[in-house]
C-alpha cells in the first residue's frame, strides 16, 4: 500500500480524498522513473474558463515537499500528451539536456522563485488553462534529473541606460521600464519577441528601435512628470483630496523630473529577483523619501508574465510615518493626451487615444514622429483593497485610485497596455475585453486545494 501524507489549506479543501498512489499512473522521462511525488490540486473559482493563467503556490503551502535541490523537482501536467523521443538531429542541436520521451503526462515550464533572496525558494509559479470551476491536478515529481530546456518568454534586466541605472521587465507583446525610477515607461512590440536586452545593452533609443528592427516596436507612452504607465504616491492633504505626493517630486528639490543627490533626497535601488521562462521579476526600493508631510520608504515587486500584456506590482511601505493620520496610498496612470476611449469600473480604469509617439528629448526628430491609431493603458487595483477613483489634475492629468492603508501597509495593482501596431489588443474594444477579463481573474485567483506526498510502491 502506498504511503500518503497530505497538507491541506484550511477553509478551501474541496477535493475528495486522493486515490491511492499505486492506483495512479506515474510519469517517466527516458530513464527517469521517480518513486516519489507531490500531488497538487488547484481550483478555478470562476464559472468560466481561463487561459494561460498565473498560478502561485507559496512555500509554506507545500510543507510536505522534501528538502531537495531544484533539479530534483519536475512539475508535470498529467492531462497533457508526453513528448516523443527527440530525433538525432534535435539531440545534436540541443545537447544532452533535451527532454527525452515522456509517458503519463508532460512537464510544463515553472519556477521556484526566491523573492527575499535568502537562498530558499518562496513561490512555485506556473501558467495553466482551466475549465469553468475546474479542480485540476498537477504533480511535482521528486528525483534528480537535468533534462528539459525551455526558451524564455519573459525577461528582466538592469542596464546602464544613458548613464543611469534603469530596470526593465517584459513579456513578448508588452514591456516596461523605469527610466524615471518611480513611474513606468511602456513599450510595445509589433510581433511577439523579447528585446529589452538589446535596448539596454546597445543603449538604443526606445523611440527609435523601429529603425533597428521594425518588429521591436517602440516606446508607446510619454511619461515626463506624469504617472506614465503606472506609479504610486500618497494622498496626504485632507484639504486637497486630489493632490498626490510622489517620491521624485519633493519640496527639498522641486522643479525637476529627477531627484537630487541621493544622500539628501529620495534614492532608489533595483534587483532582478527572477529572470525565468514564464515570470520575470524586478524589485524596486525607494529610500529616504521626505514629502514635507511625512517620511516613507517602500518596496515594489514588478512581475511580467509569459503570453500576457499585463504586469503586476506588489507594494509594501516599509516606513510609513505621515503627519496626517488619514494619509492614503495612491496608484495611478497617465490620462492619454486626446483621450477618446475611457472606462471606469470597480477598481479598473482604462485610458486610450491615438498617439503621436516621439522623444521629447530629441527636438530634431519631432517631424518624424510615429502616429498610431490607438494606444491604451489600464490600471487595476483588486477589490479587496477597496480602491476609490480619483482624478489627479496635476502632473499632466492622471487616473488614480485612493487606497486606505491596512495594517501591513501593502497593496497590489496591475497595469496593462495595448496598441494598434501590436499583435494583440489592437483596438479599444479588444483591449477593454482583455483588461476586464484580467481584473476578474485577479479578483478570483486560482486556489490551492491540497498537497499530498505520495510514495510509489
Amino acid at each position: 500500500m502506498a504511503k500518503i501524507r497530505t497538507a491541506l489549506l484550511p477553509l478551501i479543501f474541496l477535493a475528495q480524498a486522493p486515490a491511492l498512489a499505486d492506483e495512479q499512473r506515474w510519469y517517466t522521462q527516458g530513464e527517469f522513473a521517480p518513486a516519489q511525488r507531490v500531488e497538487i490540486i488547484v481550483k478555478n473559482p470562476l464559472d468560466r474558463g481561463r487561459h494561460n493563467n498565473p498560478v502561485t503556490i507559496r512555500r509554506d503551502q507545500l510543507t510536505v515537499i522534501p528538502d531537495v535541490h531544484e533539479l530534483a523537482i519536475t512539475l508535470v501536467d498529467p492531462s497533457l500528451p508526453g513528448r516523443p523521443q527527440p530525433s538525432d538531429e534535435l539531440f545534436r542541436k540541443q545537447g544532452g539536456h533535451e527532454t527525452r520521451k515522456e509517458t503519463n503526462g508532460a512537464w510544463i515550464p515553472y519556477q521556484l522563485d526566491d523573492l527575499d533572496q535568502d537562498g530558499l525558494w518562496d513561490e512555485l509559479f506556473f501558467m495553466a488553462d482551466f475549465e469553468a470551476g475546474e479542480q485540476k491536478t498537477f504533480y511535482l515529481y521528486i528525483g534528480f534529473q537535468n533534462q528539459g530546456w525551455e526558451a524564455h518568454r519573459t525577461h528582466a534586466g538592469i542596464g546602464s541606460y544613458v548613464r543611469h541605472t534603469v530596470p526593465f521587465w517584459e513579456a513578448e507583446d508588452i514591456g516596461w521600464k523605469l527610466w524615471f525610477h518611480t513611474d513606468i515607461d511602456v513599450f510595445g512590440k509589433r510581433r511577439p519577441l523579447l528585446m529589452s536586452h538589446r535596448l539596454y545593452m546597445d543603449n538604443l533609443d526606445g523611440y527609435g528601435v523601429s529603425f533597428v528592427d521594425h518588429d521591436f516596436g517602440s516606446d508607446i507612452m510619454q511619461v515626463n512628470n506624469s504617472f506614465g504607465g503606472g506609479g504610486v504616491g500618497v494622498f496626504e492633504d485632507p484639504e486637497a483630496p486630489d493632490v498626490v505626493s510622489r517620491s521624485r517630486f519633493t519640496p527639498r528639490y522641486p522643479g525637476t523630473n529627477f531627484n537630487a543627490g541621493p544622500e539628501n533626497d529620495s534614492r532608489y535601488a533595483f534587483t532582478v529577483l527572477a529572470n525565468g521562462p514564464v515570470r520575470s521579476i524586478i524589485r524596486a526600493t525607494t529610500f529616504n523619501w521626505d514629502s514635507g508631510n511625512g517620511r516613507y520608504e517602500l518596496e515594489q515587486i514588478y512581475s511580467a508574465y509569459a503570453g500576457q500584456s499585463f504586469a503586476t506590482s506588489r507594494v509594501t511601505f516599509t516606513q510609513f510615518e505621515p503627519e496626517n493620520p488619514e494619509t492614503a496610498f495612491a496608484a495611478g496612470i497617465r490620462k492619454h493626451v486626446g483621450e477618446d476611449s475611457f472606462y471606469l469600473g470597480d477598481g479598473v480604469v482604462i485610458s486610450g487615444a491615438p498617439e503621436a509617439i516621439r522623444n521629447l528629448d530629441d527636438e530634431g526628430l519631432r517631424e518624424n514622429s510615429l502616429f498610431v491609431d490607438y494606444v491604451g493603458t489600464a490600471l487595476i487595483v483588486p477589490e479587496r483593497f477597496s480602491p476609490e477613483y480619483v482624478f489627479v489634475p496635476d502632473y499632466r492629468g492622471n487616473h488614480a485610485f485612493r487606497i486606505k492603508p491596512n495594517e501591513e501597509h501593502t497593496f497590489e495593482y496591475i497595469i496593462a497596455a495595448g496598441w494598434s501596431e501590436g499583435a494583440v489588443n489592437r483596438t479599444p474594444e479588444e483591449f477593454k475585453e482583455y483588461v476586464l477579463r484580467a481584473a476578474e481573474e485577479f479578483n478570483a485567483p486560482v486556489q490551492l486545494v491540497s498537497a499530498t506526498l505520495e510514495d510509489r510502491n
